[in-house]
């Protein structure tokens, strides 16, 4: 009988992310492309320097209109002309708008790019912002509303948002708006603040797929080139102050059968130097399945089916700019446990946080970890998308193009007590914000005997 020979492993080759190259087209917009072999789904990301705390007062929200509304119809082409041309191309275009600015993404086949910048050029160039367009997408965010507020995880996030962040701060309210700011916005309004924000001189392209045989230059000239506009510098950023003495708030849900959890308070972002030993530090406090979190709350308790820690950036500024940075990420714990083990849930918790800074990570914590975040990232960037989205990221947090390489090498440098002392301060435990969305009747005394911080009320 024969055999078929055993596969042999292949040679071990050394991976870094992806380093783009960076350019300039003439109407001012920064272009950074990125030739990755054998994607054939070519990534196109725009980052437009239009932040949310740019919205005019009262009108919280007309920033996720208008970014819902550049497919919605332009000067060439109706919403419904314009949806068929990105089926007849493949082509995908999505928009958001959040705390660093807005963010346009296409997907296209690469046999298809020319058409596909064609139409994200156009979209940008000349949306319609038809009266009828701007008032149906105004009536559906306000249909998304209530839906938001029943769901205990986007409760929980509006509420600590709120406890926070100063009233007069964006921050602090929800980032596509409120009921009341959504029905105020209008087409004269949406188009005044994509007038004064939107332009070319302050946005940047990234650019990544398979790239062989394409004039990308040309194209580029050609596309999204075309687009002019005043060049007005980036607005300047008010600088985030936030409140995270420690305190619990209980958003009533009577009847709720289980306890959304959000613990959070405001930590560095990711220019400080600090940041590799936060990300591992979190990560071995709860960022999988292993984590010290999951195996106590969950495995050895039950009371949940995964509880998580993690670092996210709300925003960051220009190092350069004066007065420094003045950036900021959430810093937060997050699950949900069944209303009866709410009070003994958060004791445990708690205890891991106090036992973490009583003895510290081990260095098989610490190994894990690290095996986890570095030696997975060559299959966490295997598409155009995801590297197209983290350079994106580098360009909105002011990041030098080589971040994430770097950030890599200084994960795998981040020794166990270095890591432990910055989850150790990046979660104190008499400095943290505690939301709780759940029955208050039912587990505000257990939560108050707990003593993390005195417990206030709220419905909704």
């Amino acid at each position: 009988m024969d055999l078929h020979p055993q596969p042999t492993a292949g040679e071990a080759r050394p991976w870094a992310f992806p380093a783009p190259e960076r350019g300039a087209l003439d109407n001012g917009m920064t272009v950074l492309r990125c030739h990755r072999p054998g994607q054939q789904v070519v990534a196109v990301e725009i980052s437009l320097a239009a932040p949310l705390d740019a919205e005019p007062e009262g009108l919280d929200g007309i920033a996720t209109i208008m970014v819902r509304a550049f497919s919605e119809g332009t000067d060439k082409h109706s919403a419904e002309e314009f949806a068929a041309e990105l089926e007849r191309c493949g082509a995908t275009l999505d928009a958001a708008a959040d705390h660093p600015g807005v963010r346009v993404s296409l997907e296209v086949p690469v046999s298809r790019l020319p058409k596909g910048l064609g139409l994200l050029a156009e979209a940008l160039r000349a949306p319609a912002f038809l009266e009828s367009e701007i008032e149906r997408l105004v009536n559906n965010r306000l249909d998304e509303i209530p839906h938001e507020s029943a769901n205990p995880a986007r409760r929980a996030a509006k509420q600590l948002s709120k406890e926070l962040f100063p009233a007069s701060l964006r921050m602090s309210r929800p980032r596509q708006g409120t009921a009341e700011t959504v029905a105020r916005i209008d087409a004269a309004g949406v188009r005044a603040f994509y007038d004064a924000h939107v332009r070319p001189a302050t946005a940047t392209a990234v650019v990544v797929g398979d790239l062989t045989d394409v004039d990308l230059d040309t194209l580029l000239a050609e596309t999204l080139g075309t687009w002019t506009g005043n060049m007005a510098a980036a607005r300047p950023v008010p600088p985030i102050t936030a409140d995270d003495t420690g305190r619990v708030v209980i958003v009533d849900r009577p009847g709720a059968v289980q306890t959304q959890l959000l613990i959070g308070r405001i930590g560095a972002d990711r220019h400080d130097r600090v940041w590799p030993a936060q990300v591992l530090g979190t990560y071995c406090l709860g960022g999988t399945l292993t984590s010290r979190l999951d195996r106590v709350l969950r495995e050895e308790k039950g009371y949940t089916y995964g509880v998580r820690a993690y670092g996210q950036v709300i925003r960051s500024s220009d190092p350069a700019t004066p007065g420094g940075p003045t950036g900021a990420a959430m810093l937060a714990i997050s699950g949900s446990v069944d209303t009866e083990s709410t009070g003994p849930a958060l004791d445990d918790l708690w205890k891991v946080l106090r036992t973490l800074a009583a003895e510290g990570l081990t260095d098989a914590e610490r190994d894990v970890a690290v095996q986890n975040l570095v030696g997975v990232a060559p299959l966490k960037y295997e598409t155009a998308a995801s590297v197209a989205d983290t350079l994106a990221d580098q360009v909105e947090q002011h990041l030098p193009d080589d971040f994430q390489a770097q950030l890599y090498a200084r994960l795998a440098e981040t020794g166990t007590v270095e890591a432990t002392a910055a989850a150790v301060n990046a979660f104190p435990v008499d400095r943290l914000v505690t939301v709780l969305v759940g029955d208050a009747a039912q587990i505000k005394d257990a939560v108050t005997a707990l003593g993390i911080g005195e417990v206030t009320v709220v419905t909704g």
